[in-house]
């Protein structure tokens, strides 16, 4: 069964008819995305590259009947697999292995992420980007500055991808309550590793939980990757849930650029929020519109623990943020 959320993603719309990328679709990530996005309406162009095996995931996805071209790129295709894309939607890199944080994997996804941000601002400038690849919190300030140095960088048009705290957050909090998580809205907001995700719970359907409870639900949400990296006994992180974390919102994102009304998500942007406390970036609700973020939402009444959890998680994107971008500083 396909939840009410996911619903509107794969809304058809005879009139829209996009070009997606996604860049790292071979990986873990990039083969159930693939999937995914094959079956969004909206895509009527699916360009996937990868260092080695996209050709193959291309034509495997090619073979499902919706009215949509799929091409796979190696190295010297990605200049072809960019042009004319309206989305681009970054998983490449490395996963996760038992006992690495987030964090960890900056030195060798940070590289990654740089080369691809010079591929994008070369070929597909205009696109929308949807950073997967982790650190987020870092990743995303390396795209931004990338592009600021080839003097294409649009604010609106570049999205850290925070979905999956979102779907982690409806999930874990139903089986607290023992609830249906179809009908379970949380919002979360800060950034995308350990403390600075916030999960809203005083403006959730379960504002009154005690307050163990509560702790254990926000340090599972926060924490909630861990559970599958030690499930999957070192071979991997979460996949399968990003991937469809990253279609939902590769889909609202696309149902924006179609001029659809309403559509809301939090993501990782470059936000005004708390721009005059050093924080460039912040993940809050955004509405998508024809030309990316349309409106950066406030986070709205927050309880006392809320604002001690936001506080936190601002001190430690500060420097997050900062990370990466003095690396694009060091290695341009």
């Amino acid at each position: 069964m396909i939840s009410k959320i996911a619903t509107r993603t794969f809304a058809s719309s005879a009139a829209s008819a996009y070009k997606v990328s996604v860049l790292g679709a071979g990986g873990g990530i990039g083969q159930p995305l693939s999937l995914l996005l094959k079956l969004n309406h909206k895509v009527t162009d699916l360009s996937l590259y990868d260092l080695k095996g996209a050709p193959g995931v291309a034509a495997d996805v090619s073979h499902i009947p919706t009215n949509s071209t799929v091409k796979g790129y190696e190295p010297e295709g990605l200049p072809e697999a960019l042009k004319g894309s309206d989305v681009v939607v970054i998983p490449a890199g490395v996963p996760r292995k038992p006992g690495m944080t987030r964090d960890d994997l900056f030195n060798t996804n940070a590289s990654i992420v740089r080369d691809l941000a010079k591929a994008i601002a070369d070929h597909s400038p205009k696109a929308a980007i949807l950073v997967i690849s982790n650190p987020v919190n870092s990743t995303v300030p390396i795209v931004a500055e990338v592009l600021k140095s080839k003097g294409v960088y649009d604010p609106a048009k570049l999205f850290g991808v925070t979905t999956l705290d979102v779907l982690r957050a409806s999930r874990f909090i139903s089986e607290v309550a023992g609830t249906n998580p179809v009908n379970e809205k949380v919002t979360v907001v800060g950034g995308h590793s350990g403390v600075t995700i916030v999960p809203l719970l005083s403006q959730s359907n379960h504002k009154d939980l005690d307050t163990e409870t509560r702790d254990a639900l926000i340090h599972r949400i926060q924490f909630g990757g861990d559970e599958v990296v030690k499930a999957k006994n070192g071979a991997g992180s979460a996949t399968l849930s990003m991937a469809q974390a990253g279609a939902r919102f590769a889909g609202s994102v696309l149902d924006g650029l179609a001029g659809e009304t309403d559509v809301v998500e939090p993501s990782f942007v470059d936000s005004p929020l708390f721009k005059d406390e050093g924080v460039d970036f912040f993940s809050s609700k955004v509405t998508l519109g024809p030309s990316g973020v349309k409106t950066v939402h406030p986070l709205g009444n927050l309880s006392g623990h809320e604002e001690e959890l936001v506080k936190t998680a601002k001190d430690t994107l500060i420097k997050n943020i900062q990370k990466g971008v003095d690396f694009v500083k060091q290695n341009p």
